[in-house]
């Protein structure tokens, strides 16, 4: 990278050649004072005012509020004052939002292409892990020879207790039923797809499921999902994937690459809120409704008014899904409908590939980095994240700094912050200051032996029972 690469000057250069970057104007931008203020009176830049917006790069965690989501919130909630039940059937001329009865409808149709899926294989329901549950119900159907699950070492807690709870219902020891993906090589983070393969290989004969993530949540490595679900295939094996941290991260075909089943959260990059409804995907060829089951009560299925079981994912709905949930949902996919795909991962690509030459250059005293990259560096083995590994002791130091200059990441204890530019609002000029602020922070951490003992909002919730360490 030559010096006017390296300035913001460029930076700013790249914003203006982004075919993209209209999409920020749709997102609310907390600013500086706002992430200070223990207030939630109306936030500055909602009246227009200039008040310097914070660095928000934690997209990974929890996605920016789509300014319109309010506006479509309200307009579901003046449906139910004005209509009351009616509302289920009736629709209006000036909101985009269907009826209650159709919104899941609607939500699994937008939802589709985000993840290469045709609408009746997606049901936007439940949450990541009451879908994790539900999926395993149908697709881990263990036998005496056959009951083992592949899945990675470092898997999100959650689907790990998932996982153990479905061994457990079975009759099986966790113990001996989960096969563990570490790291092939002890100095890396990652898993290369070869050792992926060659551990279904070997477990094949006892294997009843593999369960692996999309993009693993600490890493941000993106794992081959097609090679890995036809793999498994060819040794008769189901396959299914934890997608919260690919969907409307990176381009999927699940569709295409056959993929037998899938659940994501839409809190992340779909920008839905907080504990948002989530997603679900079951290809075709196991979404036929066997009719007599069905009536049976042995199917799953959510029946409509007439009482016809639903075909594909929908079948798969408890209940009726919550209509002001869905109604969120919909109105961040409204903002990914104006693009693809297709855009958003080429951007992705690029202003990744900038964070990371941004970090990975050399210190003007010639000094040693405080940290490594632990992410891929391969941009097709990756999303839009890169973790970012300190040197020992310096990460709540780190933290407090880049809370004080606004700055918005995560961290993992005990020593990675997550950054995540997402191509939907972030820009190249948020990257180059991130990058700025960051290693001047590591600098001044490491040179003045500083803890960080308070003062994080990020490491302070870390240390509570059930603070941010904890659950995420």
């Amino acid at each position: 990278m030559d010096p006017h690469q390296s300035s913001r000057e460029y930076a700013e250069s790249l914003d203006i050649k982004d075919s993209l970057r209209h999409l920020r104007k749709e997102f609310l931008i907390p600013t500086k004072i706002d992430l200070k203020s223990n207030s939630l009176a109306t936030s500055s830049h909602h009246n227009g005012s200039s008040d310097e917006l914070s660095i928000y790069l934690c997209g990974n965690s929890l996605g920016l509020q789509p300014r319109r989501m309010s506006a479509r919130i309200q307009e579901h909630l003046s449906a139910w004052a004005t209509k009351g039940v009616l509302g289920h059937f009736l629709d209006h001329n000036d909101t985009p939002l269907p009826p209650f009865l159709h919104v899941d409808d609607a939500a699994a149709e937008k939802m589709a292409p985000i993840v290469g899926a045709l609408k009746s294989e997606v049901a936007v329901m439940e949450t990541l892990t009451a879908n994790i549950h539900l999926l395993m119900s149908s697709f881990y159907r263990p036998t005496k020879d056959r009951y083992k699950i592949v899945m990675e070492g470092k898997a999100f807690p959650s689907d790990r207790f998932a996982i153990e709870s479905q061994i457990r219902h079975h009759g099986f020891n966790p113990k001996e039923a989960i096969i563990l993906l570490e790291p092939d090589d002890p100095s890396s983070s990652t898993v290369t797809t070869s050792h992926v393969l060659s551990t279904i290989d070997a477990n094949a004969a006892s294997t009843a499921l593999v369960w692996l993530p999309g993009i693993q949540y600490y890493t941000g490595q993106y794992w081959d999902i097609k090679t890995i679900t036809a793999h498994a295939h060819s040794k008769d094996l189901l396959v299914g994937w934890d997608l919260a941290h690919a969907a409307g991260n990176v381009e999927l075909y699940l569709h295409d690459w056959n993929v037998d089943c899938a659940a994501w959260c839409s809190y992340k990059y779909l920008n839905s809120g907080p504990g948002a409804i989530a997603g679900l995907f079951i290809h075709e060829r196991h979404g036929k409704v066997d009719m007599q089951a069905a009536k049976q009560g042995k199917g799953g299925y959510r029946p409509r008014l007439n009482f016809v079981p639903i075909p594909g994912a929908g079948g798969f709905q408890v209940g009726n899904p919550s209509a002001l949930a869905l109604t969120a949902v919909l109105a961040s996919l409204e903002v990914f409908a104006e693009t693809d795909m297709k855009s958003l991962r080429s951007k992705s690509v690029h202003i990744t590939n900038y964070l990371e030459e941004l970090l990975l250059q050399p210190s003007s005293n010639g000094s040693s980095k405080p940290y490594t990259i632990i992410t891929p560096s391969d941009p097709e083995a990756r999303g839009a994240q890169l973790s970012v590994k300190v040197e020992e002791g310096m990460l709540e130091g780190v933290m407090v700094e880049l809370e004080a200059a606004g700055v918005v990441v995560d961290e993992r204890k005990p020593d990675v912050v997550r950054v995540a530019p997402a191509p939907l609002y972030n820009s190249y000029t948020d990257v180059w200051e991130f990058a700025r602020i960051f290693r001047a922070a590591c600098e001044k951490i490491r040179n003045r032996g500083l803890k960080g003992e308070a003062g994080s909002v990020m490491a302070e919730a870390g240390k509570e029972e059930k603070g941010w360490n904890s659950i995420k």
